[in-house]
C-alpha cells in the first residue's frame, strides 16, 4: 500500500459505512493510512473523487476511537454525505457484496482469484465473474390528475411508492412494466416511456424508472405483496419514499409537472 498518497477510505462492515466525524457533519476518511485495517485485508481499488483515489475494504469489527468515527448505514448515509461519496459508497458496497460471493467457482468448486475489483476467474476452469446488476422497473401510472401508489409488506414505514418488480428472462423493459402492473394491481397501461435509472446498491441493483398512462381495470392488489394501493391527486398523497430513491424523484417530477393525460 502506497503511503505517500492520501487517499478515501470506503470502509464497510457488512452493510455499515464507517463515517468520520468533521466539525457537526460527517464524511468519508480521506488520509495516507485507514482508520482501521489488518494485514488480511484485501483493500479494492475503485474510482477517484476531487484527485484523490479511492479505496474500499471490509472489517469486521469497529474502530476504537468512537470519539471520531461512526458506523452508519449505507443507506442511511445518503443525508449525511456529499452526493459524490455516496454514490461510489454504493459502488464500494457492490464491489464487496460481489467479491465476498464469488470467492468459489460455481462450476467446480474452487477457489477464484482476483484479476480486477470487478473480474474474477477460476485458475483450474477458467470461468469467469462479474458483478451480477438485479435490473427492476419502477412505474409511474397517470390516470387524470392523479397517479398510483401502493404500499407492500416489506416497506420499513408507512409510504406508498411506485409499482416495482424485477426483470424476468426474454423480456423488454417495457413488457416488464406492463406485467408487474398487471400482476400486481390488475390494470393494463399504455404509453409506456423511459424516465430513467439509478443504480441500487441494496446489494446490487439498477433500477429503472418508466412512465406509464392508465388505460383500463379496476384495481385489483397481489395482497401477498402489497397491502394498499390507490390513485392519488396532489392534494391527497399519503406519505412519500425518502428523496433518496428514484421513485421519489419520478414522483416530485409528477407532483411539478402534473397535468391531466385524458
Amino acid at each position: 500500500m502506497d503511503t505517500t498518497q492520501a487517499f478515501w477510505w470506503f470502509i464497510f462492515i457488512k452493510d455499515q459505512l464507517l463515517l468520520k466525524k468533521k466539525n457537526g457533519t460527517y464524511t468519508i476518511p480521506c488520509g495516507k493510512k485507514p482508520p482501521i485495517i489488518d494485514e488480511t485485508t484485501v483493500v479494492y481499488n475503485i474510482a477517484t473523487l476531487d484527485g484523490y483515489p479511492c479505496q474500499t475494504f471490509a472489517i469486521t469489527d469497529s474502530p476504537e476511537n468512537n470519539e471520531q468515527y461512526v458506523m452508519v448505514g449505507l443507506r442511511e448515509s445518503y443525508i449525511h454525505i456529499p452526493h459524490e461519496q455516496f454514490a461510489i459508497a454504493g459502488k464500494a458496497r457492490q464491489i464487496l457484496h460481489f467479491n465476498c460471493h464469488t470467492r468459489f467457482c460455481a462450476v467446480c468448486g474452487n477457489p477464484t482469484a482476483q484479476i480486477t475489483p470487478i473480474f474474477r476467474q477460476c485458475p483450474a476452469c477458467k470461468e469467469e465473474y462479474y458483478p451480477p446488476i438485479a435490473i427492476a422497473i419502477l412505474a409511474l401510472v397517470r390516470k387524470g390528475d392523479s397517479v398510483l401508489l401502493v404500499h407492500a409488506h416489506n416497506f420499513k414505514g408507512n409510504f406508498h411508492s411506485l409499482v416495482a418488480g424485477f426483470l424476468e428472462t426474454g423480456e423488454t423493459l417495457e413488457e416488464c412494466v406492463q406485467r408487474e402492473i398487471l400482476e400486481e394491481t390488475g390494470l393494463k397501461v399504455k404509453n409506456v416511456v423511459y424516465f430513467g435509472n439509478q443504480p441500487w446498491p441494496f446489494p446490487s441493483g439498477l433500477m429503472v424508472g418508466f412512465i406509464a398512462d392508465y388505460e383500463s381495470g379496476e384495481i385489483t392488489l397481489q395482497t401477498d405483496e402489497l397491502s394498499h394501493g390507490a390513485f392519488y391527486t396532489k392534494d391527497t398523497l399519503p406519505e412519500l419514499p425518502g428523496k433518496i430513491s428514484l421513485a421519489r424523484k419520478m414522483i416530485d417530477w409528477w407532483i411539478e409537472n402534473n397535468v391531466c393525460n385524458q
